[in-house]
């Protein structure tokens, strides 16, 4: 079959015009995509930076927090910003934004346990049950605050250990703040045997508080009878300090206790510091 020159030429025509069409056509339709794509990214940032600046004007509203929902909303602009450009195609958004939510829904099965710590860490940070620097008891945790983080809280142990806890487990269980209220109370406990001069121990006692300034005058330091048997009784000391102090005057008032109670040393070389 020989093929008509006449036809051939029509066809590259035809051809040639409907490329064109279609150039000029999606040549738009990039152009109009494209600066949405611009203008999309400059209204995200801007809508970031104003999120970002106005929680700041909210009392105590936490930066990690304003980080969060700062950078959610500039991702959300930006989904906005992409389903219009596939708009500008000619793609149904509606399915695009129905698959999407179908992927996300799976995504966020897979994710839960990562999603409840996140949804963990923005009731910490808005509720504050502890703050940096505060040393903190959350069941079998406990440790000084150092970072507060959306999956996961970053704490010091006592002995100098590094602890990683998820926000999820702080968040489920009870949590005891040593730091939170400024004071704590302390008990220190002797046994005395019956005949001994309680009341000496008392003032002696009462003398240890009165010479440490670090310890509060109100509440008052106390001293008492915390049990009593046939063999001995059980003497507490009871005082208040502040919470930044507590384990150093624990730590000197325990030391003072034994010197004035458990020193051997007859009482003329205690007297004379000997």
């Amino acid at each position: 079959m020989e093929l008509d020159p006449q036809n051939a030429v029509t066809a590259i025509q035809t051809g040639i015009h409907q490329a064109s069409a279609l150039v000029v056509t999606y040549s738009f339709s990039v152009l109009g995509a494209i600066l949405l794509l611009v203008i999309g990214y400059i209204v995200a940032g801007l809508v970031e930076r104003w999120l970002y600046a106005g929680l700041g004007k909210v009392g105590g509203f936490d930066l990690t927090l304003r980080r969060f929902f700062s950078k959610i909303a500039r991702y959300a602009v930006l989904g906005l910003v992409a389903v219009m450009v596939l708009g500008q195609f000619g793609i149904q958004t509606a399915s695009v934004i129905a698959a999407i939510g179908a992927v996300g829904l799976a995504i966020g099965l897979a994710l839960q346990g990562t999603l409840q710590n996140i949804a963990a860490g923005i009731m910490l940070l808005a509720l504050r049950p502890l703050r940096i620097g505060e040393y903190v008891e959350v069941g079998s945790i406990s440790g000084t605050v150092e970072e507060i983080g959306l999956f996961a809280t970053r704490l010091r142990a006592a002995d100098g250990v590094y602890v990683l806890a998820p926000n999820s487990t702080l968040w489920t269980q009870p949590v005891k703040n040593y730091t939170r209220n400024g004071v704590r109370r302390n008990d220190i406990t002797l046994g005395a045997d019956h005949g001994e001069d309680i009341d000496r121990m008392r003032k002696s006692l009462m003398a240890l508080t009165a010479n440490d300034k670090r310890i509060l005058r109100d509440p008052a330091p106390q001293v008492f009878a915390s049990d009593l048997t046939d063999e001995s009784m059980a003497i507490t000391l009871r005082y208040w300090t502040s919470a930044s102090d507590f384990a150093a005057v624990k730590a000197d008032l325990t030391m003072g206790t034994g010197e004035l109670f458990y020193d051997k040393k007859p009482a003329d070389q205690q007297a004379a510091g000997i």
